[in-house]
């Protein structure tokens, strides 16, 4: 569907009172080379007759000015120092806000609102020249008012700033901002130094996250340009369809389930050499596990780890499906204190390495991130979340399906035929499996 956005004149948002100015480093989790781009969020939300004749983009514009006064480094820019370090000039300059007025009911829009978004171009409309890192707005943010009353809010993050925990501690602040609070409950704490290399940096721990392979990595830049995406939901039926493939005596939490299922079907998909090294890197949060140290409840810089999971093509394609939960369930293994310097010492040592991306699927778990919960005074969004696979990198976002089924959904990227091919055997294994069709033994 061909919609019409109309979009104001942008402007920048400055703290509501005089901030703190000077230098602030950012951690060397936050300026690790994969997180050196800008994460886009959305929010839809439905017209509300209480909130009638108040307008969005004005309680929107004004909570952000109040939410700065706490979250200043937001409004400053990104420098570079030494060994490609990041740290944040603390300058007041400003954020990005952009209105818009869309010339179509938000009803018509229907499912396209969820990953893989079509509008996103026009949700989220790029300045020129604002989507770098360095020297670049660290926030954007849109405000599109549809023709029937309702909106849409989107949010583009430059990611080394901070992870989903921490934007969603800075949209609960938004929100208590906008609905009259003085302050947030959650105070936001900076405390970078927490996550910064040791004095004597020293590599103590495998890290396969950051090995690239010459062929591979050809061979998957050859097909990245070429790359569609489809999303796929997975709801009861599905995940139970997919729990009955793996052993009765293997313990697994519903993601990981999932996780394993979407790697071997995106494995089977690729037509890899059975020799060819796959690898899984599965994103898991650090905060508020039984670690030596402790984050601040307000710390709302990056505070995760992404250790990977590697098989051979042929390993993972053949084996029953236990055999990919297994590797998937040793990744917790890597949750400890030693894990987490060793990474933060390989960023200073190696000069801050992207993870590879060949053959490599990348997930994260964006269900419980409560981007489908924000009230800035209009009610929850009828969805909320990442609106795409970004590359290779895959979310999983909570959503209804048609009949208000609550269930996950993941948008993939992949070739188109590749895609083809993926879409079949998603289907083989869950829907078929459903129907009455044997497919276990398939897996």
């Amino acid at each position: 569907m061909l919609i019409s956005i109309t979009h104001h004149k942008p402007k920048l948002i400055v703290p509501a009172i005089v901030t703190p100015r000077g230098t602030k480093h950012l951690s060397d989790m936050d300026d690790q080379g994969s997180l050196r781009f800008q994460i886009p969020i959305i929010m839809f939300y439905k017209y509300n007759s209480s909130m009638k004749g108040k307008d969005p983009a004005k309680f929107i514009n004004d909570g952000l000015s109040k939410a700065l006064v706490f979250y200043y480094p937001l409004a400053g820019r990104l420098i570079e120092g030494p060994n490609r370090k990041l740290m944040v000039n603390c300058n007041g300059e400003g954020i990005l806000f952009v209105e818009a007025d869309a010339h179509v009911e938000l009803e018509k829009l229907g499912d396209s609102i969820k990953p893989p978004c079509p509008y996103l171009d026009l949700l989220l409309h790029n300045i020129p020249g604002s989507d770098g890192i360095i020297g670049c707005p660290l926030l954007l943010v849109q405000v599109t008012r549809f023709s029937c009353g309702g909106f849409a809010i989107g949010f583009r993050l430059n990611h080394t700033m901070m992870d989903a925990y921490g934007l969603n501690m800075f949209l609960n602040a938004l929100s208590e901002l906008i609905q009259g609070a003085s302050a947030p409950t959650i105070l936001p704490v900076w405390e970078r130094d927490l996550l910064s290399a040791r004095s004597s940096p020293c590599i103590t721990c495998i890290h396969h996250e950051f090995d690239e392979q010459i062929e591979s990595k050809i061979a998957w830049e050859s097909m990245e340009d070429k790359l569609i995406q489809n999303s796929f939901f997975f709801g009861n039926k599905e995940m139970e369809a997919i729990r009955i493939q793996v052993s009765p005596n293997c313990e697994t939490t519903k993601f990981e389930l999932l996780v394993a299922f979407l790697w071997k079907c995106r494995t089977i998909a690729l037509d890899l050499h059975p020799e060819e090294i796959v690898q899984l890197t599965y994103l898991i949060n650090i905060r508020g596990k039984s670690l030596k140290f402790e984050l601040p409840s307000g710390y709302y810089g990056n505070a995760f780890i992404n250790p990977v999971a590697v098989s051979k093509a042929g390993l993972l394609c053949s084996n029953p499906l236990t055999y990919a939960v297994e590797l998937i369930k040793k990744l917790k293994d890597h949750m400890n204190e030693e894990y987490i310097r060793s990474v933060t010492d390989l960023m200073v040592i190696k000069g801050r390495p992207k993870v590879t991306k060949s053959w490599n699927f990348i997930i994260a778990d964006n269900r419980s991130a409560g981007f489908d919960e924000f009230d800035f005074g209009w009610g929850k969004p009828i969805f909320g979340g990442i609106p795409y696979a970004i590359s290779h990198i895959s979310f999983g976002v909570p959503v209804k399906n048609d009949k208000g089924e609550k269930g996950t959904l993941i948008a993939i990227s992949l070739p188109p035929l590749a895609m083809k091919k993926f879409q079949e055997v998603v289907y083989e294994m869950t829907l078929k499996n459903v129907e009455g069709v044997d497919i276990i033994s398939k897996m």
